[in-house]
C-alpha cells in the first residue's frame, strides 16, 4: 500500500468505538423492530415465558418444601442421653466441648428437673410421678449438626456422640433422616432434568423464531453482503433479538410465578389459622431472580446464535 493512504487507516480506538456503535445500534434496532410487531414479539416472549414457568415454579416449590421441613435441620437433630450418675456440672461441660466441635451448629440442655415437669405436662401422669422416690430421667443435651452434613457425616457423628463415657444412649432417627434426603435429592435431580429439557424447548423456539426472521429479511441480507458487510455485522441484529426475547420471557415467567404467589396467599393465611402454624411460602429471592434473567437471557443468545450460525452462511449473493 503507497504511503500516502496509511493517514487514511483507521486507529485502533477509532475502529473500537465504531463497533462499540454497531453493537449499540443492533440492539436498539432489535428491540425498535420487536416493538414495531407487537403481536408476533408478545406471542414468543409469551411462549418462552410460560415454557421457563415449570422449571422455575418446581425449583420454587422444591424450595418451599425444604422450608416446610426445617431445610432438614429440624430432623437432623441428636438427642444425647447422660447417664445417671451424671452431675448437671459434669452435664454442662460436655456441652460446652461439644459446643467447640466445628460439626455441631448448636446445643440444647434440658436438666433432669426440666424434663420430668415437661413430661409431667405432656402425659397427664402428675399423680403417679409424685409417688416416685428419684426422678428417673437423665439430663439430656440435644446437639444440632451443621447444615452442610450429608446422612453419611451425620451417622458418622452419631456414632461419635454415642461413643462419650458420660453419654448413656444416642438417639437419631437415621432412617427418616435419609428418606428425606432421599426424597429431596431426587426432586432436585426432576428439576434439574425438567430444567434442561425447557431449557431446549426455548433454544428451539428462539432459534425457530430467529429463522424466520432471517428469511423475511433474505434480499435485505443479500444487498448488505453485496456492499460488504461482513457476517458479523449481518449476525449482531439477530443476536440482539435473541437476547430480547430470552430477558423479557425469563421476566415474564418470574412474573407469571410471583402473581400465582399472590393468588395462593389467601389461602394458605387461612391455612395457617386453622393449624396455628408458622408456615410461610418462600418466593424469589433478589439472586433467584437475577438467576432466571441471565439464564434466560442466555438461552436467547445462544438460540439465536445457533440459528443464525446455521442459516446466515447459506446465504450468498449470486
Amino acid at each position: 500500500m503507497p504511503d500516502h493512504l496509511h493517514q487514511y487507516r483507521p486507529s485502533l480506538l477509532n475502529r473500537l468505538t465504531a463497533w462499540w456503535l454497531h453493537h449499540l445500534q443492533s440492539m436498539i434496532f432489535s428491540l425498535g423492530k420487536a416493538w414495531r410487531s407487537p403481536a408476533s414479539t408478545l406471542m414468543t416472549v409469551a411462549v418462552i415465558g410460560i415454557t421457563l414457568t415449570l422449571p422455575a415454579g418446581f425449583y420454587l416449590v422444591l424450595k418451599n418444601i425444604q422450608n416446610i421441613s426445617g431445610n432438614l435441620d429440624q430432623s437432623s437433630r441428636i438427642t444425647l442421653y447422660l447417664k445417671l450418675d451424671q452431675s448437671r456440672d459434669q452435664a454442662l461441660a460436655l456441652e460446652r466441648t461439644l459446643q467447640q466441635n466445628p460439626q455441631i451448629e448448636n446445643t440444647i440442655f434440658t436438666s433432669r428437673e426440666q424434663a420430668l415437669e415437661q413430661f409431667r405436662a405432656q402425659s397427664g401422669f402428675g399423680n403417679s410421678l409424685d409417688q416416685l422416690e428419684q426422678n428417673p430421667l437423665p439430663h439430656s443435651i440435644e446437639v444440632q449438626p451443621n447444615s452442610g452434613l450429608d446422612a453419611l457425616a451425620i451417622k458418622t457423628l452419631l456414632a461419635q456422640l454415642a461413643a462419650e463415657p458420660q453419654v448413656e444412649f444416642a438417639q437419631l432417627d437415621t432412617e427418616w433422616l435419609e428418606r428425606l434426603f432421599t426424597l429431596v435429592e431426587i426432586a432436585q435431580r426432576i428439576v434439574i432434568i425438567i430444567s434442561l429439557l425447557f431449557s431446549f424447548a426455548v433454544l428451539l423456539i428462539i432459534g425457530n423464531t430467529i429463522r424466520l426472521d432471517i428469511q423475511n429479511r433474505y434480499q435485505e441480507i443479500i444487498v448488505t453482503k453485496l456492499i460488504g458487510a461482513t457476517n458479523a455485522f449481518i449476525r449482531r441484529p439477530f443476536l440482539y433479538s435473541g437476547v430480547w426475547y430470552g430477558l423479557l420471557g425469563g421476566f415474564l415467567s418470574w412474573l407469571i410465578i410471583e402473581i400465582s404467589l399472590l393468588a395462593l396467599s389467601g389461602p394458605m393465611s387461612t391455612l395457617k389459622l386453622l393449624y396455628q402454624s408458622r408456615l410461610q411460602l418462600v418466593t424469589f429471592s433478589f439472586g433467584d431472580f437475577l438467576v432466571i434473567l441471565l439464564s434466560s437471557t442466555a438461552l436467547g443468545l445462544a438460540g439465536s446464535w445457533l440459528a443464525v450460525a446455521r442459516h446466515l452462511n447459506q446465504i450468498e449473493p449470486r
